[in-house]
């Protein structure tokens, strides 16, 4: 959830919706373009480092860790 509020937080709604009220479509798709390549994973890294959890794929990692530690005790 936080990373989908970060996402938005960081896109540039008003200015989309400013190209598309003055039917500026050609704008308003080449910054949809842009919005793909927005540095927000490395804003996101940098939050996920200063929480003190893993950054980047690196929870995966922990996720099946807690599975085998945790999950896989549980009786059917």
């Amino acid at each position: 959830m936080l990373k989908a509020l970060l996402i938005a937080l960081l896109e540039p709604t008003e200015k989309l919706r400013a190209f598309e009220r003055n039917g500026d479509f050609t704008s308003r798709l080449a910054m949809l373009e842009e919005l793909k390549t927005l540095p927000f994973g490395a804003v996101w890294d940098y939050y996920c480092s200063k929480m003190d959890v893993p950054v980047g794929p690196d929870w995966l990692k922990e996720v099946r860790d807690y599975e085998t530690k945790v999950t896989s005790l549980r009786q059917s």
